[in-house]
C-alpha cells in the first residue's frame, strides 16, 4: 500500500492509502506503485488517477520516497 496526499493552493485534496496512482509527468504518463523507487518530477496537465478515482491537474509535483507519494498540484476549474 501506499500512502499518498494530495494538496492544491485551495486544500487538502485527498490522503489515504491506495494500491496505486497513476500521473500526468512531463515527460509522459507514468505509475507509482509499492515500493517505486525515490523521485521527485513534474506533472503536465492531464489526469491523476488512483483507487477509481480521478482528478484533472494543470500541473505540478510529484515526490515519491518510501511508499509515500505527495502531490502538489494546480486543480482545473
Amino acid at each position: 500500500m501506499l500512502t499518498l496526499k494530495i494538496v492544491s493552493p485551495e486544500k487538502i485534496e485527498f490522503t489515504g492509502e491506495v494500491e496505486s496512482v497513476k500521473v500526468p509527468g512531463t515527460q509522459g504518463n507514468f505509475e507509482i506503485l509499492t515500493d517505486h523507487a525515490p523521485i521527485i518530477s513534474t506533472l503536465g496537465k492531464g489526469v491523476v488517477e488512483f483507487d477509481g478515482q480521478q482528478l484533472e491537474i494543470l500541473g505540478g509535483f510529484v515526490e515519491v520516497q518510501q511508499n509515500e507519494v505527495s502531490l502538489c498540484v494546480e486543480k482545473t476549474e
